[in-house]
């Protein structure tokens, strides 16, 4: 199925691309999240007379994101949590704790935005955590996971 991206997305292509993917991935994520459209004439034509709002979104996006990534370059979010004798943590830290906390100090996160590749974190200890703001914006953080008082 050939469609029309209204934004940038990763692997994928840029604002403006027209791509062929497979139907079920068009109709039941990028349509319905307004990602993409349908490349029938009627759309590419709708497109095109809103290409310069939408670049112009996508700029504001990416401004935002290299704002965001400057405010959290510096920051070190400390996490008290139950553990062990051992230094295990009775249950994890996850993207959604994460995220939590970024926000708590005064910086919005989403926990779509925090990468853990190895998993949610379950020993006590000091983690860089990276971070993706926007298709073209990665940063990392600090994480200091503490044993609670």
């Amino acid at each position: 199925m050939e469609i029309i991206l209204l934004e940038r997305i990763a692997d994928l292509g840029l604002l403006g691309d027209r791509v062929e993917v497979k139907p079920g991935y068009a109709r039941n994520f990028l349509i319905p999240k307004g990602k993409a459209t349908e490349a029938t004439p009627k759309n590419i034509a709708r497109f095109e007379a809103r290409r310069a709002e939408l670049e112009r979104i996508a700029a504001e996006a990416l401004t935002k994101a290299r704002a965001r990534a400057e405010q959290l370059a510096e920051l070190i979010v400390t996490l008290s949590v139950k553990s062990g004798s051992e230094g295990r943590l009775f249950g994890s830290v996850g993207s959604a704790d994460i995220a939590n906390a970024v926000s708590a100090a005064g910086i919005e996160l989403q926990k779509q935005e925090v990468r853990l590749p190895q998993g949610s974190i379950r020993q006590i200890g000091e983690y860089d955590v990276d971070l993706h703001l926007h298709p073209e914006i990665k940063t990392q953080i600090r994480v200091n996971v503490i044993a609670e008082a």
